[in-house]
């Protein structure tokens, strides 16, 4: 009898993973298979779900009338500036957070917390104001300066529970040997929290990768936007570009991907060891 449940419960969850499997697999098999269909192709009825004669004109479009490699440029060095300085800065108040007691800490704490529950648009005007006051409106270094500040607060919150995981016992017998506190953390500590930084790297790098709004707001030439605002541009009033917009779209998903596929061994790592203790 209870190996027939067992056998059971195993059909059911192979069953309920394969479905979602399909939920998840097929919206993207099909944005690949759009984007390699002729345009007059795309729209023919009934649907080919697997095209009778792959073309190359969609993605050749984008690169020689959309200038689409300048969007990716720009989305490259955004999102790993970004992400990069996000990530150090955070690393430095996640182990302030996690190594010293003051007065406003636990008020830092739910401030961090609490900008993670607000959406970013409803600063947009605010926030646009400030940058043109700044001049900083339609330049790349104004859109990182943002995403920075957009990243830091969960960075600071997910790094601390790494911090708080590792030994004090460990930074403590560095200076003993005579590092200062400083040294220990880049010596001792940094290096044993490698996974946990590469995880909260690559969560900065996706979040600003896919960021739309401040991008479309604050990127006005097309030698300044990124790949989301490419791909808000392939959508008018009367007509969407379901060619051009497919192939723009696996160019964009293919570097998060490769960027998962390289690093999930440190971002399984990562995230488990920084469960925040209770």
């Amino acid at each position: 009898m209870i190996g027939k449940e067992s056998t059971v419960g195993r059909v059911v969850k192979f069953a309920f993973l394969g479905v979602w499997l399909l939920f998840t697999v097929f919206p993207l098999y099909w944005i690949t298979v759009t984007s390699l269909k002729a345009p007059g192709d795309i729209f023919q009825f009934p649907l080919a779900y697997w095209p009778e004669r792959f073309s190359l004109e969609n993605y050749s479009g984008l690169f020689g009338t959309a200038d689409f490699g300048t969007y990716l440029t720009n989305s490259l060095i955004v999102s790993t500036v970004a992400g990069a300085t996000a990530t150090a800065i955070s690393m430095l108040s996640a182990y302030v957070l996690a190594r010293f007691e003051f007065r406003t800490k636990s008020a830092l704490l739910m401030a961090a917390l609490v900008t993670q529950m607000i959406p970013s648009f409803i600063a947009l005007g605010p926030l646009y104001l400030l940058m043109t006051d700044l001049q900083l409106v339609d330049n790349r270094f104004g859109l990182i300066l943002v995403y920075i500040a957009v990243c830091i607060p969960f960075c600071t919150v997910m790094l601390r529970g790494f911090f708080e995981n590792i030994p004090d016992a460990l930074e403590e017998a560095a200076m003993i040997d005579g590092l200062s506190r400083f040294s220990a953390l880049f010596r001792v500590l940094l290096p044993v929290m490698r996974p946990g930084i590469i995880a909260a790297f690559i969560f900065n790098f996706v979040n600003c990768w896919n960021e739309l709004f401040l991008s479309v707001t604050l990127m006005n030439s097309d030698s300044n936007k990124t790949v989301p605002t490419a791909l808000n541009g392939f959508i008018s009033s009367f007509n969407i570009d379901w060619g051009s917009m497919s192939a723009a779209a696996v160019l964009t998903i293919l570097p998060t991907m490769l960027l998962f596929a390289f690093a999930s061994r440190h971002i399984v790592q990562g995230l488990t060891s920084g469960a925040v203790k209770g």
